[in-house]
């Protein structure tokens, strides 16, 4: 697994933390982690919207200028440490407050995806039946503009001629979006107005939470067991479009890439991981626009009306544009009960990392015994704790506030933390420095053309994407619903509380370093601790070799050329390098 040779007697294992069961387990779990509900619903909308084919290319050119060097580094960075996302900033303290604004991001994300997870859940349920709920506009809760495909109700001549009644029928909703808003959602009249709680919802979500527990109750090893077109628009969007989606399709800045990295053994090749899973997020993403437009392709002939009618990303396309395609399927239940369990294991990939990423964050900050034994206790609490907090999204204006996390929540902050975290590593911490624990780590030094992306290209692509985000800002809206000002002044507010993190934790760490000066203060705030560097005994070589280690001595032993003169004398004149570089004398180490 690209041990390093003479190292065939160390075991490379963690028995405190734990390690993957084997390396395909890690490879799984990460592929499940990046391939998410975005590759299904956000990735084929944005490719059709920016031309089709023409937006490959800056897709792709995206993805080896920014996406697999990121990937590369945060797996990398975990993986040396074996540490969450906290405990790797030993490697630069001052900035520990990054991994704390992973956490809030990791937080937000797992409480709404879960929601997300818990309605396709509900739908997986109600399709096992002969006929789906909403294929007719028949029920209690339709409306008279309701207009189905396959209504027994339309008339002889409407149903000859649908294009006509969709054009004449300018309010016309079809009955999933009915059943959608009024049935499975009943949908309030504003963010504000909670109205009940849903409760079939509610149970749903009980039951997404009881899956993501029982599959992390074991830890990490158990949760590697699941694994025509328009023309292109204004070339800035197609960019940044390109650009966003393989950031946060990836999952860059959650902190989930460097929690699952840390329980990888010391020597494994996360190198060649990161291109294989990178690639792999990339190839589904492309598949899953090759099966939706497909679908929609199809029904848009069968209505008879212009694709883009029936485009739709988010939650419209998978819980009413895509259910509607269903309904003009042979054996209509069968297959949206195949299309809703993708979903379901789409959402819970990514929501067991990010479970993880909070769980591991705690008990690597408390690191001791006490807490490690009760791991799993930690897991229900946390399992407990967003249950609670995600019951708020399944009132009746639940959607609106799903939405607004989503769209707030992790938007620009992760760009702002994912830049943060490339200046500290390469410029704080320093490239060379960073190159050589790899090179120590995996045998090797990252190839040039990372140490270029990591130094220049990556920071430059990432600060475009924060330009872009900023440039192309809309207030939110759903719908026809324009969000109040007090709304989004909330989700302005969660943005800025994971950001708020660092320059917070920052202040507290230099007026707690030591120094009489503020440069001083700053000096040692930055500067790596002690304990930075592998976690087991056995791969702390070098310059992280313990200071009185058999090996070190006999290194450090110099033969004196005046037998009259002591060793102390010897060993005063002679300068040694200590584990941050500097020189110093070995008898003001003794």
């Amino acid at each position: 697994n690209g041990a390093v040779p003479g190292e065939q007697g160390k075991q490379d294992k963690s028995v405190k933390r734990g390690n993957w069961g084997n390396q395909i387990e890690f490879v799984l779990t990460s592929v499940g982690y990046a391939v998410g509900l975005g590759n299904v619903w956000r990735f084929p909308y944005l490719c059709y919207r920016n031309g089709g084919g023409a937006f490959m290319f800056p897709y792709f050119i995206m993805l080896v200028f920014c996406g697999i060097p990121l990937f590369f580094m945060e797996l990398s960075f975990g993986q040396f440490a074996s540490q969450g996302c906290l405990g790797v900033w030993r490697v630069s303290p001052m900035f520990k407050g990054v991994g704390y604004g992973m956490m809030v991001v990791s937080t937000y994300i797992g409480i709404y995806y879960n929601v997300v997870i818990c309605i396709a859940f509900y739908y997986f349920f109600v399709s096992m039946t002969r006929v789906l709920p909403w294929t007719y506009c028949s029920n209690a809760w339709n409306t008279p503009d309701c207009a189905g495909v396959l209504d027994g109700n339309l008339s002889i001549q409407a149903a000859l001629n649908l294009t006509h009644l969709l054009n004449a029928t300018q309010k016309r909703t079809s009955p999933s979006e009915e059943y959608w808003r009024r049935y499975v959602l009943d949908l309030s009249d504003d963010i504000g107005n909670l109205g009940k709680v849903r409760l079939p919802l509610l149970g749903c979500l009980s039951v997404s939470w009881v899956v993501v527990f029982l599959c992390l109750i074991k830890g990490v090893k158990s949760s590697g067991k699941v694994p025509a077109w328009p023309p292109p628009g204004p070339a800035p969007w197609v960019w940044g479009d390109a650009a966003s989606q393989i950031f946060y399709s990836l999952g860059c800045a959650w902190g989930g890439l460097i929690t699952m990295a840390s329980y990888n053994k010391f020597h494994n090749n996360c190198y060649r991981d990161s291109i294989i899973i990178s690639i792999t997020n990339c190839a589904t993403s492309v598949y899953a626009g090759f099966v939706i437009f497909s679908i929609l392709g199809f029904m848009a002939n069968h209505l008879g009306v212009d694709v883009s009618k029936v485009a739709d990303h988010g939650p419209g396309l998978a819980f009413v544009a895509y259910p509607e395609a269903l309904t003009l399927l042979p054996i209509s239940p069968l297959w949206s009960i195949l299309f809703f369990f993708m979903l379901i294991l789409l959402g819970l990939g990514t929501q067991f990392c990010l479970l993880e990423t909070l769980v591991t964050a705690i008990v690597d900050e408390v690191g001791n015994e006490w807490i490690i034994r009760r791991k799993t206790f930690v897991t229900l609490g946390v399992a407990v704790a967003g249950f609670l907090l995600g019951v708020p999204l399944t009132t009746q204006a639940g959607i609106y506030w799903l939405l607004l996390m989503d769209n707030y929540a992790a938007s620009f902050s992760l760009v702002i933390i994912s830049c943060i975290m490339c200046v500290a590593i390469m410029y704080i911490y320093g490239h060379r420095n960073y190159f050589k624990d790899i090179e120590m780590m995996l045998g090797f030094p990252p190839p040039l053309f990372f140490q270029i992306c990591w130094r220049f290209i990556s920071p430059a692509i990432i600060f475009f994407i924060l330009v872009f985000t900023v440039i192309q800002y809309r207030p939110i809206s759903y719908n026809d619903y324009i969000y109040p000002t007090w709304a989004i002044s909330i989700g302005f507010l969660m943005a800025l509380s994971s950001v708020i993190c660092i320059p917070i934790y920052a202040i507290y760490k230099v007026c707690r370093s030591e120094g009489d000066t503020l440069l001083e203060r700053l000096k040692n705030a930055t500067k790596a601790s002690k304990d930075w560097g592998p976690a087991l005994a056995e791969h702390r070589s070098g310059r992280y070799a313990p200071a009185f280690s058999p090996s070190t001595e006999s290194h450090l032993e110099v033969q004196p050329l005046q037998p009259e003169k002591g060793r102390s004398e010897v060993a005063a004149a002679s300068p040694v390098h200590g584990s941050n570089g500097s020189a110093h004398n070995q008898d003001s180490r003794l």
